[in-house]
């Protein structure tokens, strides 16, 4: 056999941070440095809405981190962290937050609700029409808003919460003809009653999803994250023992809140220039009676680890017996242009654009997507799944390390994304870590290239602060994007970085 198909470990790709220096632990690097936007992240505002109790949490929480954050005991897996402006290299000036307080007995009243859709959307509607309130008729611009939820919201606003015993309030419609077609006597009351059904029942989900066509950014914070001492139980012990997890939480949201008020905390380095990665994402809309029905949309991220979302067509994308998505010519034509359309905006015509996907791509949507990337040099489909059955083993106490890569062909690998970690001594994972199968379904490309790529992209997770993912952020927020994006009603929304989303 050719060298070339031998097992290896791939190594471990950088990130690139202020003035130019590399690391390979995004901490690390903030820690050392600062952020890839150092100095260049200003002007902004943020907002705070929630109860009046959450949003004294949340001041002193942002209090608390300005000073350094330690582990309860030394661990290279969870650092320190060093304080808020110490990475960021910016300020929160708590003096200047827009306020918005949500009543707290107004949130007694619709947790008593035990209608799930009706009890969701009204607590998601008392969020949603303050926060377009406030950007109708206030004239300080928020680029970003603090969503402090009570755990109440939290508990009672899932798919599966419900609400039982004396004191419940029944309003609702039972009828799923009424829910679903209007009635010769309606009026405003009853159409936003009948609209509650056209909703996910999930506050978040619903939440982002109503916000979209406002353009309003938002990070949703429970306040038992921040404040797990506050919430006690019998015994006088907090409910979430969360001490062993407070600079995980701190370093995550921190680089959450960076990136979302315009700022990249890191980018690859040495990723190559004029390189497109196109993320297919496909969810089954269960408010439609045929479950062929599916929305696709594709996420966009380019070597500056931007990324954009472009909501393609609702249609029969989904095929029962082979349980696979698959677009028409017409519907990939029409999602990759729109891609490539921003891609060229900034970057003028992308040299090589890879496409990922959980499916393989049949002829006539390659062939969409051929007509619609003319011009580019390369166009290659690339087909990742999860192994459930190879793994490999090591004489070792520690698993196989995260980049070992095994060339099944010249057109297919397995990459182990998680594994033991030598940076951090410790592993990605609680078993035994299974690869991914890589596979180049379209086109022609280096296995080998293609697998270094997708070991990069598993660490440009902005929503998180840790050494990597098991998954390419192509296919990461493929899930979470698609719930939001058939979480309700959505036409005519602008195309919109992916941070709306998370």
């Amino acid at each position: 056999m050719n060298n070339r198909y031998k097992l290896r470990v791939l190594n471990e790709p950088q990130l690139k941070f202020a003035y130019g220096q590399t690391l390979s632990d995004p901490r690390d690097g903030l820690t050392l440095f600062g952020p890839f936007d150092k100095g260049k992240v200003n002007n902004f505002s943020v907002g705070i809405i929630g109860t009046p109790e959450g949003i004294i949490r949340f001041k002193r929480w942002m209090q608390s981190i300005r000073k350094p954050i330690y582990h309860i005991k030394t661990d290279l897996a969870k650092p320190f962290f060093p304080g808020f402006e110490e990475v960021y290299d910016i300020t929160f000036n708590d003096q200047h937050y827009a306020q918005v307080p949500i009543e707290s007995n107004s949130l007694e009243v619709f947790y008593k609700y035990n209608d799930s859709h009706v009890r969701i959307a009204k607590i998601v509607d008392l969020y949603v029409e303050e926060l377009v309130r406030y950007q109708v008729e206030e004239e300080r611009k928020v680029d970003l808003w603090f969503v402090v939820i009570p755990d109440m919201v939290y508990q009672l606003c899932r798919p599966k919460s419900s609400v039982r015993g004396e004191g419940t309030i029944s309003e609702g419609i039972k009828n799923f003809y009424d829910r679903n077609n209007e009635g010769l006597f309606d009026t405003e009351d009853t159409r936003k009653l009948r609209s509650a059904y056209k909703y996910e029942k999930h506050f978040h989900n619903q939440l982002k999803i109503k916000l979209l066509k406002h353009q309003i950014l938002t990070q949703v914070i429970k306040e038992s994250t921040i404040a797990y001492k506050d919430f006690l139980n019998i015994k006088g012990e907090p409910i979430r023992n969360l001490e062993a997890f407070q600079t995980d939480i701190v370093w995550s949201l921190t680089t959450s809140i960076y990136y979302k008020v315009g700022g990249l905390p890191w980018k690859l380095s040495g990723i190559r220039e004029g390189v497109c990665y196109i993320g297919l994402v496909f969810k089954n809309d269960d408010r439609q009676k045929d479950r062929r029905i599916a929305c696709c949309a594709a996420q966009m991220f380019l070597d500056s680890g931007d990324g954009q979302v472009f909501k393609g067509a609702v249609g029969p994308w989904y095929n029962l017996k082979t349980k696979e998505y698959h677009l028409s010519k017409e519907g990939a034509t029409d999602l990759l242009t729109k891609a490539l359309i921003a891609f060229k905006k900034q970057y003028g015509y992308p040299k090589e654009i890879f496409v990922h996907s959980r499916t393989d791509f049949n002829d006539e949507e390659w062939n969409g997507f051929l007509e619609a990337a003319k011009g580019a040099e390369k166009v290659i489909g690339v087909k990742i799944t999860h192994e459930k059955t190879f793994k490999l083993f090591r004489d070792s106490e520690y698993p196989t390390m995260r980049g070992t890569l095994f060339i099944k062909d010249s057109r297919a690998g397995y990459l182990w994304t998680k594994g033991f970690i030598p940076r951090i001594q410790s592993v990605m994972g609680l078993e035994t870590p299974n690869p991914l199968f890589i596979q180049i379904n379209r086109g022609d490309a280096d296995i080998n290239v293609v697998c270094k790529d997708v070991l990069a992209l598993t660490k440009l997770n902005y929503n998180s602060c840790r050494f990597s993912d098991g998954v390419p952020v192509t296919l990461k927020f493929a899930d979470a994007i698609g719930e939001i994006l058939t979480a309700g009603p959505n036409e005519g929304n602008a195309v919109l970085p992916f941070k709306f989303y998370i």
